[in-house]
């Protein structure tokens, strides 16, 4: 006597298991700590290999980040799993004056690590730090969504700045935290002091 085959629901058969990782801990210390050749690696890693031809980059050409203000988020193991960067860059308004900004960005995270919060806390501990130097407005390049939503970031008064580059003008992002009213329009370029 042979036993039937147990027929199965093919339903079944592709049950998903969904798990979630949960960093116990993660320490932000400053990016200078790691070796740029990793730095550009988890860059390479989060953006690819051709975003060094991006507008971003040619506001940061000639400069370099401002170590006090660019942060590494490290996991329980010692290991580079994100970065946040700034830059000095300035507003030459059209009305004369030249406003000194930061510029914010990139914010990497490792692709294995992104959608769990982790790029939320690092960018949280970076503006914290950005405020308590005193910086009364950063700038970015990115999602006015998600930008906007969670830190504070829209284009009310960027809308006619102009950068380096092409940009999608309602991408083109500040935080105002105090200080005077900015130029209403200008060009944001690379600052060397």
């Amino acid at each position: 006597m042979h036993a039937a085959p147990i027929a199965l629901d093919a339903r079944a058969s592709e049950t998903r298991i969904r798990t979630t990782i949960i960093i116990d801990t993660l320490d932000f210390t400053p990016l200078a700590d790691f070796p740029e050749t990793e730095v550009e690696a988890l860059l390479d890693a989060a953006f690819g290999t051709d975003r060094r031809g991006r507008t971003a980059y040619r506001l940061r050409e000639g400069v370099s980040a401002i170590p006090g203000l660019s942060f590494a988020a490290v996991d329980d193991y010692g290991q580079l799993v994100g970065s946040f960067q700034s830059w000095p860059v300035e507003l030459a308004g059209d009305d004369g004056r030249v406003v000194p900004l930061v510029l914010v960005g990139p914010i990497a995270i490792q692709p294995d690590r992104q959608q769990g919060g982790l790029g939320r806390a690092l960018t949280r501990h970076a503006l914290a730090a950005i405020d308590a130097a005193g910086v009364e407005a950063t700038v970015l390049i990115g999602d006015p969504e998600y930008y906007g939503r969670f830190f504070g970031y829209s284009d009310a008064v960027t809308g006619q700045w102009r950068v380096p580059g092409p940009v999608e003008q309602r991408r083109l992002l500040a935080r105002l935290t105090g200080g005077p009213a900015l130029p209403v329009s200008g060009l944001l370029r690379p600052r060397s002091r």
